[in-house]
């Protein structure tokens, strides 16, 4: 099976491509509530598939590294927590609704490839990531478009 790529956004208040460095093991990707965002992550993701780490809601929101799938989907256990801002009551752990993936730290980038240089580069021009409407927090994204903001990422 040959590698997928993806972005998948977070707010670095929330949850930063340098707190899942700092763990030095894996974390689990809670919380998503779209539908098509779950089947991305439900249906297509699979184990060593490579994720740019997106920052969302910040100063400066943009690319700021690598993670790599290292657990395909499982049920999302913040669906049945009736504490949790993610409590959903029409999930069961007989039928979940929610699902989640977990990420491994690989890279952090020097600087963030903001979203407006992404914007501004005629390659990257038919990016999901670019195109209006689009407010996905997972979503899949082209080799040649993950490698382009990678080269992107090493520019002064």
């Amino acid at each position: 099976m040959s590698t997928k790529y993806w972005l998948m956004k977070s707010e670095p208040d929330v949850f930063s491509i340098e707190m899942l460095e700092k763990q030095k093991k894996p974390e689990y990707w809670d919380g998503v509530r779209n539908y098509q965002a779950r089947n991305f992550m439900r249906d297509e993701m699979k184990k060593g598939d490579l994720v740019l780490f997106y920052h969302s809601n910040c100063e400066v929101p943009g690319v700021a590294g690598i993670a790599i799938v290292s657990k395909e989907a499982y049920p999302d256990h913040t669906q049945w927590d009736k504490k949790s801002k993610y409590f959903d009551p029409k999930a069961s752990k007989e039928n979940p609704r929610w699902f989640m993936v977990e990420l491994t730290w690989k890279e952090t980038f020097h600087k963030v490839v903001s979203l407006q240089e992404i914007k501004e580069e005629k390659t990257l021009s038919k990016m999901r990531l670019v195109q209006k409407g689009n407010r996905l927090s997972v979503m899949p994204v082209e080799k040649e478009e993950f490698d382009f903001i990678k080269k992107m990422s090493k520019r002064k």
